[in-house]
């Protein structure tokens, strides 16, 4: 049953009332530094009027009578499930949330219960714990095997878990909207017959389909349990454990896996004319092939027939784009006779070199456009979130619709809240652009970027040891320390030892490991102590260096107390050479290389995405693979008289695979499996390991490789590819192009509110280039000096800030999904909230006329 509105609380309306009386000469801090004269800045002082009231002194509610005593006048519109609803909004735009939930009280709250972490963190422990079964399940590692019964026991623990939540989002949704539309209708009915056909689609038509792998799965277990009591001469299979990976993409809290599955189901389509070309012309040369040297009698070097029949043509010719067997494929025909060189130049030329390049080319083209539309897409869902909480808070204000200062706190207060009022006046006052304590529904669209920043005030910049003891920390001797640690020499001193204790590790002089590490213990501490444990953590350089010098001195302590032998005593070494990578923080001064090693460390987040995307295609393969080859082949010592000859399996004798050793490559449980998989995609020798699978079942066991070879190592990879090229580019771009800044980053530049301003920033035009920028207030020093990546350079000295400061990071340490959603909005008019129809951000509409620009 729907809840009453309930008006807001008249202690809360009271306080607000209260505040903004008294704020009439209210400063946001007191050390703040004040602006120049005649600069056109605002001064940081937030002076609040009592007249900011939309409706006057006298105002009057809509039935003519006064307003309750207690309540401001601007909250009059406003009831608090309004303000719930609003600040709803609010953080969906921030968090990047696309939902579209029905908003009547009762669904609002059941919505913000969703997205609590505790039931938000719970979901990713159960899908990885459902997807660690298949450790425990047959087949599984030598003494790691549960009862059946027991893993679907626990299978069922966490399918109960998901159907609480697939059954709590679709409380809150506006499901009408999804079966008004009939080609939905026609998705449900393919995703019921193709099951894989989840993974696509959107948080409607996911939450609606979420349900169907739990109920398969259902049915799965009923019919393992029958057949595995029933019949004991069949091994039973459970069909639906490839459908587990599939829980990680439905639910909508797996956002960016399932956004690199939404660009993988729209870049196959796009591409598969040039796959399409490219199997007809394998299938070509294979009939070529086949004509060719069938009839000559020609064989292998281990006496496999050579090129026989059409199939073996066609595999032998596919595993040669690979390049695996070359130029083994080619040898007995150029021995033959010299111009058969000829037939696999030009396939080689045509199959490998021409369309492999087009279909990367394809992927990229594809993938960028994508890209694109989903950075449209977040763009205008943010937007349209905070129009619509807009739309709930404005009021009519001398011809304009605005939120007021009385409004903007009681929505602040359940956005970011236990923040201080000083907080609150300073991100409105980002936001105001006449002074009048009111912001327009242009700036307000600018709120999710506001909030993204991170504001700080005083007692958050100070260190642990700046709190307890401020005499100590701030006397001489302590200023003296702080400003050695950050100077340049101090880096460049250990950095020094670090390369003289490699030189030592080279020539196994271990007498002067406990010298070294105590210099590096040294070092670790002294950052510690200037820069505090939050600060020294975030670096990550920091906490390399910080794991594995103290776990060299557990070591070595172990070592010298226990006496240990050499092989125990080699870890300290290990751990040391370790150390050594740091150096490959030097390249990071170097201009030539920081835009190489600065698209690394930008890409790392998104790697992990697409390491979670490779996964589910691993589990998927290697679920299937278990189920079709397990206990087939065996690993035994090869040189024991007594081990069992040929991986355990007749079939393997004088093959390649047994004579390479390969035995442990095998598909018996499920790390095994993902160690073969990982083989596969590197693609080195990958068809011996699959003739080993071929000789102990059957010929048709190459279409599982095959078609694991074109989905991750063709398709997969080759996106994870043109991600690496579109995030050089943008990160070079960006680099020669210079500052590239949203808009709420520039009016905090501009008011002086930034980490390491001195004061607001002056804009001067230059008669010689009106684009140039004059930053006199600003320290280069933290902002954009080229050295300043280094691990203690790259940290502000907070402690000579003042106030309130906005900590802003440089257009290098920034997403790429950020600089790119920065781009688009610089692009678009700044209220454009987009189509309604969100698919035709999607369409094609393709350029009105070819310029260089549509080209590039």
């Amino acid at each position: 049953m729907t809840e009453s509105p309930q008006p807001l609380k008249e202690d809360l309306a009271i306080e607000i009332e209260q505040n903004v009386t008294v704020s009439k000469n209210h400063i946001v801090d007191p050390e703040m530094p004040s602006e120049p004269e005649g600069n056109g800045a605002k001064n940081p002082n937030i002076n609040i009027d009592t007249s900011v009231s939309d409706h006057g002194p006298n105002h009057t509610t809509s039935d003519g009578s006064p307003p309750k005593w207690g309540i401001h006048e601007d909250l009059e519109h406003l009831q608090e499930d309004d303000m719930i609803l609003a600040a709803t909004l609010v953080i969906d735009a921030k968090e990047g949330r696309n939902f579209t939930f029905k908003t009547d009280p009762t669904y609002v709250r059941s919505y913000n219960l969703y997205h609590k972490f505790y039931l938000r963190y719970l979901l990713y422990f159960m899908i990885l714990f459902n997807l660690s079964l298949a450790l425990f399940e047959r087949p599984a590692k030598s003494g790691w095997e549960i009862p059946y019964w027991a893993s679907m026991l626990l299978e069922t623990m966490c399918l109960a878990f998901f159907i609480y939540r697939f059954l709590h989002s679709a409380y809150f949704s506006q499901r009408e909207v999804f079966f008004r539309d009939t080609k939905n209708w026609l998705i449900l009915v393919v995703i019921v017959l193709v099951i894989g056909r989840v993974i696509a689609g959107d948080p409607q038509l996911i939450m609606f389909c979420s349900s169907v792998p739990q109920l398969l799965t259902f049915i799965d277990m009923i019919c393992y349990v029958i057949w595995d009591n029933v019949t004991h001469s069949t091994r039973p299979i459970r069909w639906s454990r490839p459908l587990r990976p599939l829980f990680l993409i439905n639910f909508p809290d797996g956002k960016q896996i399932r956004r690199a599955f939404r660009n993988i189901r729209r870049t196959v389509p796009e591409i598969m004319n040039v796959l399409i070309l490219f199997l007809l012309s394998v299938l070509l040369f294979a009939l070529l092939a086949l004509k060719l040297f069938s009839r000559r009698d020609l064989v292998y070097a281990n006496g496999d027939p050579y090129f026989e029949t059409y199939l073996d043509s066609i595999w032998d010719l596919y595993v040669l784009v690979t390049t695996a067997n070359s130029p083994d494929v080619m040898m007995p025909a150029y021995d033959s006779s010299n111009w058969f060189a000829l037939f696999f130049i030009f396939y080689i030329v045509i199959c490998w070199l021409i369309f492999m390049s087009i279909v990367l080319a394809a992927i990229y083209y594809s993938y960028r456009k994508n890209l694109k539309n989903e950075i449209k897409a977040a763009v205008y869902g943010k937007r349209r979130k905070l129009a619509q909480a807009f739309d709930i808070l404005k009021v009519p204000h001398g011809g304009r619709q605005v939120v007021t200062y009385t409004v903007w706190c009681e929505l602040m207060k359940r956005v970011i809240p236990n923040r201080s009022r000083s907080h609150i006046d300073l991100l409105i006052r980002v936001l105001d652009i006449d002074g009048s304590n009111m912001i327009r529904k242009q700036q307000f669209l600018k709120l999710a970027d506001l909030l993204e920043l991170q504001l700080s005030e005083v007692k958050d910049r100070q260190t642990f040891l700046e709190q307890k003891v401020p005499v100590i920390y701030n006397s001489f001797i302590s200023r003296i320390v702080k400003l050695v640690v950050r100077h340049k020499a101090f880096r460049y001193f250990f950095d020094f030892m670090i390369f003289v204790n490699a030189w030592f590790i080279g020539f196994d002089l271990d007498e002067a490991d406990w010298f070294f590490l105590g210099i590096f213990m040294l070092e670790i501490v002294l950052k510690l102590y200037t820069f505090g444990p939050r600060e020294f953590f975030r670096v990550f350089w920091n906490v390399f260096d910080f794991v594995v010098i103290g776990a060299a001195v557990i070591a070595s302590a172990i070592e010298t107390i226990e006496d240990s032998t050499y092989e125990e005593f080699q870890l300290l070494d290990y751990l040391l050479v370790l150390r050594v990578l740091r150096l490959f923080k030097i390249f990071g001064s170097i201009k030539r290389f920081k835009v190489i090693l600065q698209t690394i460390i930008n890409i790392g987040p998104s790697i992990i995405t697409y390491g979670g995307v490779i996964l589910v295609f691993y589990y998927i393969f290697a679920i299937i693979g278990m189920e079709i080859f397990q206990n087939l082949i065996h690993y035994y010592d090869y040189y024991k008289e007594d081990s069992p000859p040929f991986c355990g399996n007749s079939a393997l004798n004088g093959t390649q695979f047994y004579k390479f050793h390969y035995c442990n490559n095998n598909f018996n449980d499920l790390l095994r499996s993902l160690v073969v998989l990982v083989e596969l995609t590197v693609v080195n020798q990958w068809h011996v390991l699959a003739s080993g699978f071929v000789a102990v079942t059957s010929k048709v066991a190459r279409l599982y490789f095959f078609c694991f070879h074109m989905c991750c190592v063709i398709i997969v990879l080759n996106i994870f590819i043109a991600f690496i090229l579109e995030a050089f580019i943008l990160e070079y771009t960006i680099q020669k192009v210079g500052k590239l800044e949203s808009y709420v980053e520039q009016k905090i530049r501009d008011l002086g509110l930034g980490i390491g301003q001195t004061g607001p920033r002056q804009r001067q035009l230059s008669a010689a280039n009106d684009n140039s920028e004059l930053v006199p207030n600003e320290e280069l020093n933290i902002v954009e000096q080229p050295d300043s990546d280094s691990d203690t350079e790259s940290i502000p000295d907070l402690s000579v800030e003042k106030g309130l400061r906005f900590h802003l990071k440089k257009k290098s340490r920034k997403k790429v999904e950020v600089l790119l959603q920065q781009m688009f909005e610089g692009e678009i008019d700044p209220e454009d909230e987009g189509p309604e129809n969100e698919t035709e951000i999607y369409v094609d509409k393709g350029p009105r006329r070819l310029t260089l620009d549509t080209v590039a």
